[in-house]
């Protein structure tokens, strides 16, 4: 009998065309479990499912009657907030997924912390601030240099590094700001817009590392290098590069720290995100998500035999056994291009120049001509 997965997408997703291609190679019936209608749900609407995903009390409700007209055999997700809902929509089914508790913690970086310090892992002081308060009664509470950031959000948006009360002040204003913004803070659950957290800045080399856990059992799938120096002020995301050309111990090292965060999180099944430092006191976990690698970057990985990231995710989801599967032995690289500064787009110029270099397979814009 062909197996039925829900994929849960938020309308923003880049991912979408590469797991319907993933589930058509394998014969798999999807569902789409989305936070918008979908145009040809009234004509297909064993399919497709909107959820809305700020009202986390009805989805429960909304999946099992989905789930009782066709049983569903799996729950993905694709981001942080699609890997939460997609942990709300399996226990609903009462099929196996990441605990809901587990999955929460991976999307919220003040819980996360509590869990990793909980488990005695390396991990930084770290504070709860709220934004209410006065940023000149907060930075006396600091430990210089220090990292703000906000507890919800994603690909190092609004992360800042500050050495002095002087750059907390302004840094904490503008996360303010940032928070208020209607497309933000209807994003969060709870008070997660009003609270900032603050750490202290770990120094080191920063990799991330892709992985999949299946039982508890953690595969390592790629470590990434950053060529980029990441000190700050901000982290905007710019180059990964894999193999990475860190020592092995040092990689080993690396993916046993993000097992046990994956762990002390409370997670068991499915795919891993981490981001790492690494310096002379060990490997660190900066932050990990129940979910694969952002954006279009997973197509930097390929697996044998010709086998997508997302053909693997599917496939484990299913309850396929992935552990011996191994990736292709070649290099591969991907550049996020960092936008200088807010406006309009009006044009990307050189495009086909880009992809006549040797070594680039492609070059992707995301953005629409006329969006800010």
């Amino acid at each position: 009998m062909k197996k039925r997965i829900m994929l849960v997408l938020p309308s923003t997703t880049y991912r979408t065309h590469a797991f319907m291609t993933a589930a058509a190679k394998l014969d798999i019936d999807l569902v789409v479990a989305s936070d918008h209608r979908q145009a040809l749900g009234a004509l297909v609407p064993d399919t497709t499912l909107a959820l809305n995903f700020r009202k986390l009390e009805t989805i429960a409700d909304r999946v099992y009657e989905f789930g009782q007209k066709k049983p569903i055999d799996a729950v993905v997700g694709v981001d942080d907030a699609s890997a939460y809902i997609a942990a709300l929509a399996a226990r609903a089914l009462g099929i196996p997924h990441n605990p809901v508790e587990a999955a929460e913690a991976a999307r919220n970086k003040y819980l996360m912390r509590q869990k990793m310090e909980a488990a005695g892992l390396n991990n930084p002081s770290y504070q709860l601030l709220p934004v209410k308060k006065k940023a000149s009664r907060l930075a006396g509470k600091v430990n210089y240099p220090a990292v703000l950031k906000p507890l919800f959000l994603s690909a190092s948006r609004g992360v800042t590094r500050v050495n002095d009360a002087a750059e907390f002040a302004a840094a904490f204003q503008e996360l303010k700001a940032l928070l208020a913004l209607p497309e933000v803070s209807g994003r969060a659950y709870g008070e997660e817009a009003a609270q900032i957290l603050a750490e202290d800045y770990i120094e080191g080399v920063e990799i991330a590392l892709e992985g999949i856990l299946v039982k508890r059992e953690f595969k390592a799938l790629a470590i990434f290098d950053k060529p980029d120096p990441l000190e700050g002020p901000h982290f905007v995301e710019t180059i990964y590069v894999t193999p990475s050309r860190l020592p092995g111990y040092v990689q080993r090292e690396a993916v046993h720290a993000a097992h046990r965060a994956a762990l002390a999180l409370g997670l068991d099944n499915g795919p891993v995100h981490a981001e790492l430092r690494i310096n002379e006191r060990g490997a660190w976990v900066i932050e990990i998500a129940a979910r694969s690698i952002g954006g279009l970057c997973s197509q930097t990985l390929r697996f044998l035999p010709e086998m997508s990231l997302e053909e693997l995710i599917l496939r484990q989801a299913i309850g396929e056994n992935i552990l011996e599967v191994q990736r292709e032995r070649t290099a591969a690289a991907v550049m996020m291009l960092p936008v200088p500064q807010a406006g309009i787009l009006e044009a990307v110029e050189g495009v086909e120049a880009a992809k006549a270099v040797e070594g680039v397979e492609d070059v992707i814009i995301t953005i629409p001509g006329g969006q800010e």
